[in-house]
């Protein structure tokens, strides 16, 4: 098994990232032995990842990541960096490399003082291994300072740093970021390669991950949820109801409630996950005794925590709104393919009953204006509108058509 395995439907990508990584050992080893280094390399120090959610851009970054921390003695028997067995692919993968850290936030943006933090680590000579990576997930989520921050870095790079960026597409990122990057698009996995690797790798029952896989149209990481956490598939079969649920401006209101309470109750069983620990740990950290009271002095340190928190919170509620709005777009999508007999795949087959109904009871114009209306929902909680107001303001739209 190979650290590209789990990169699903990307052979272009595959090729294109193993051949970097070959020309990357090439050139540590021509230093290390004082050679001069070859023209022509398809490795550099910036590398931007995009594509839309579910592509697996994260997953070939970390992937790349690996090959790059290779240490597989095959290599120099002319074999491919990235075997995925040695102690640098493992490690590498797993998260516990000294010189690969991973950059993913579950806040709503990633700040000037954190980007300086990775910059400062982009400064220094790996530890122990080839190279010293810095993969950050959420690029798109930097803010304009941070971004101008990072500028700088990957201007002027450590001669054994490499950034890798990923972000949904190059209009997330920053112009005189992305230039200065190698970019690599990656593509939506095919049904049945996302079927595959839910079967092979998470050993899901083959006829459930197909119609995960098919739900949520080659999403690899909703579609791993789908397939083994009933939760999921309980608050998906809820969301898709909600079109037969609003006859009413009763049922448009209770509709919204409804959105808005299972958003509200996935944060809150997050923070009942993972704050209570945070807390206690910060709290043995500054020297506080449990039961009693905290040293003088650490009062900011606990506000700050605090407030991560809450942000944090505000953003589950948010991606679990987003998700129940992408699976609505998905829900018309179907409807709109039913009402113009068109031959591409139905992806939510498990409702098809549901599906007839509306599209035979509505027409492609109101379909498409009811997937408008839910398009213009997400663009209004990305401008902080109140997440009420905007699903209300949606599901009134949806009755309208």
């Amino acid at each position: 098994m190979t650290v590209w395995d789990d990169l699903v439907g990307q052979d272009r990508v595959r090729e294109q990232l193993a051949a970097a990584a070959k020309d990357a050992d090439a050139l540590v080893t021509a230093v290390s032995d004082g050679k001069p280094l070859e023209q022509g390399s398809k490795m550099t120090h910036a590398w931007l990842f995009t594509g839309p959610p579910g592509s697996g851009r994260s997953t070939a970054a970390r992937a790349f990541a690996a090959a790059l921390q290779c240490t597989s003695p095959d290599r120099a028997l002319g074999g491919e960096p990235g075997c995925g067995f040695c102690d640098g692919c493992h490690t590498s993968l797993i998260g516990t490399h000294a010189d690969v850290q991973v950059i993913r936030t579950d806040l709503l943006s990633i700040g000037v003082k954190e980007t300086r933090d990775l910059v400062r680590r982009a400064q220094l000579s790996p530890a122990v291994g080839r190279w010293q990576v810095i993969v950050m997930e959420d690029a798109d989520r930097l803010t304009e300072g941070a971004g101008n921050v990072l500028l700088k870095a990957v201007e002027e790079p450590a001669p054994r740093t490499v950034w890798m960026l990923c972000a949904p597409s190059l209009e997330d990122v920053l112009p005189t970021i992305r230039s200065r990057c190698r970019h690599l698009t990656l593509g939506t996995p095919s049904v049945e390669a996302v079927a595959d690797v839910l079967i092979r790798r998470d050993g899901v029952d083959p006829e459930r991950a197909h119609s995960a896989a098919r739900a949520t149209q080659g999403h690899i990481g909703r579609a791993r949820r789908l397939a083994t956490d009933e939760r999921a598939r309980a608050r998906r079969a809820a969301v898709l109801k909600v079109p037969l649920r609003i006859a009413d401006v009763g049922g448009c209101l209770k509709a919204a409630q409804e959105l808005i309470d299972t958003a509200t109750d996935d944060a809150k069983q997050m923070a009942e996950e993972v704050d209570v620990k945070e807390t206690e740990d910060l709290k043995a950290a500054l020297g506080g005794v449990a039961g009693g009271r905290m040293p003088r002095g650490t009062a900011g340190a606990m506000k700050e925590l605090e407030d991560k928190q809450k942000r944090r919170k505000t953003r589950t509620q948010r991606d679990s709104l987003d998700l129940a709005l992408t699976e609505l777009t998905g829900f018309y999508r179907d409807v709109l393919a039913l009402q113009l007999g068109s031959r591409i795949a139905i992806a939510n087959v498990d409702v098809q009953d549901s599906l007839d109904r509306i599209a035979e009871s509505s027409t492609p114009a109101q379909t498409l204006r009811r997937i408008e209306a839910v398009i213009a929902c997400r663009r209004a909680m990305d401008r902080n509108v109140a997440p009420l107001l905007a699903v209300e303001a949606m599901t009134m739209s949806l009755r309208a058509g």
